[in-house]
């Protein structure tokens, strides 16, 4: 209700006038509930309430409003004061709200696509139903093609006829060169699946998926990368648990550190993963396998603190959720990977890999230091191929320092 934000009967009254009259009160109850501050409410409010007085004047009713109408507005509102970006997203926000309330009909005029977007889109529904490929998995091969088409064919004139082995390779060679070794061979194997594709379909009548050349990265190569002995202790106590974020952050990092989570694992936990009475966590794993962790007693204990004081009410039931208005589930890993890059500026550690890997790794180079075996410590990181967890037997410097032989020449 608007007498949540205002007390004055004469704004009141004001707000509740014009075509946007009987929405005024949704629109304040669902700033509320999106755990908007006080005063971010009443400046929106205020804004919606002067945009409601300009569509009376004008002679527009609530369900002639659109995105066209809304720019119109903005354009006349800058010639008599700036315009923030903030603003236009508070009126974009009354416009979804009053779709979602079948009060402005949803635009149904949509962009013809592109030729380009067409493509893509067709490959997209032969990833995704006929070699059932995860979502993921179908979002990163799509962008490396779009980088090579936009690249090749700007203008989205294909001739595919027309590719020779040289173009692939340059465009390879390119990218490896700006990316690393694990995104470089994610290109090669989407441009070999894209050129399997155009076969498939009869665009070309090459094997063009041999002709992308292989980015050299030998199993076994590097060694993981992980932190120094008690490094993830000092991290954990240099967190600031005074405040919400460093609560939430705290969280976060417990169950980097203590589980091993991958980024995505932790963005996709939701309330009911948490089995409190059992000590039990459900982790949805990559390609959609889920699996069940004993939850360490000072991991939930973080949990519990963060959930019974420190996360907002909202309607989504992911476990982490955004600090700032709208309050919104955590979606992406970017918000993992600042938690982390946080927590190492604070403990003044300098590391060259800042997202949750450098936990995963760091937990099973010391289950290793204490003599789990690599079974158990795939089984502990969920692994589903042995040869995954043998990477982690290049860090036993112990064990191999008994296998090494002398250096020729050396001292006996």
């Amino acid at each position: 209700m608007v007498e949540t934000f205002f007390t004055r009967s004469c704004t009141i009254h004001a707000l509740r006038q014009g075509p946007l009259a009987g929405h005024i009160d949704l629109l304040a109850d669902h700033l509320a509930a999106d755990g908007f501050s006080h005063v971010h409410s009443r400046i929106q409010l205020r804004l919606v309430g002067h945009f409601n007085r300009w569509l009376e004047r004008k002679g527009i009713s609530a369900e002639q409003l659109d995105e066209k109408l809304i720019e119109r507005y903005c354009r006349w509102l800058r010639r008599r004061k700036h315009v923030r970006a903030e603003d236009v997203c508070s009126l974009v926000r009354l416009l979804e709200l009053l779709r979602e309330q079948r009060i402005t009909p949803r635009c149904t005029t949509k962009a013809v696509p592109t030729a380009r977007e067409t493509l893509l889109e067709k490959y997209r529904c032969y990833l995704l139903d006929e070699r059932g490929l995860a979502q993921g998995s179908v979002r990163n091969m799509l962008l490396f093609v779009g980088r090579f088409l936009v690249e090749k064919y700007p203008r989205d004139h294909f001739d595919f006829a027309a590719l020779k082995p040289e173009h692939i390779t340059t465009f390879v060679r390119r990218q490896a060169t700006e990316l690393g070794s694990v995104q470089a061979k994610n290109v090669v194997t989407a441009l070999r699946g894209f050129f399997r594709y155009l076969r498939h379909r009869g665009e070309i009548d090459t094997d063009l998926a041999g002709c992308v050349p292989r980015v050299p990265d030998y199993s076994f190569s590097t060694v993981p990368k992980f932190l120094p002995a008690d490094s993830v202790e000092k991290i954990l106590r240099r967190t600031d648990q005074s405040t919400p974020r460093g609560r939430r952050d705290y969280a976060i990092l417990m169950l980097l550190a203590r589980l091993g989570l991958r980024t995505c694992e932790v963005v996709r936990l939701e309330l009911e993963d948490i089995e409190w009475e059992s000590g039990q966590i459900t982790i949805r794993g990559k390609g959609g396998r889920w699996s069940k962790l004993p939850l360490p007693s000072d991991v939930g204990e973080a949990l519990a603190v963060y959930l019974q004081h420190d996360r907002p009410r909202c309607s989504t039931r992911r476990l982490f959720v955004t600090q700032r208005a709208p309050i919104t589930g955590i979606s992406t890993g970017c918000a993992i990977v600042k938690t982390v890059t946080r927590a190492l500026k604070k403990a003044g550690i300098v590391s060259e890999r800042k997202g949750g890997y450098l936990f995963r790794h760091t937990l099973a180079t010391e289950m290793l230091g204490r003599g789990a075996s690599l079974q158990e410590i795939g089984e502990v990181l969920r692994h589903r191929k042995a040869d995954t967890t043998r990477i982690y037997a290049k860090v036993d410097f112990r064990a191999l320092r008994n296998l090494a032989q002398p250096w020729p020449g050396g001292a006996r």
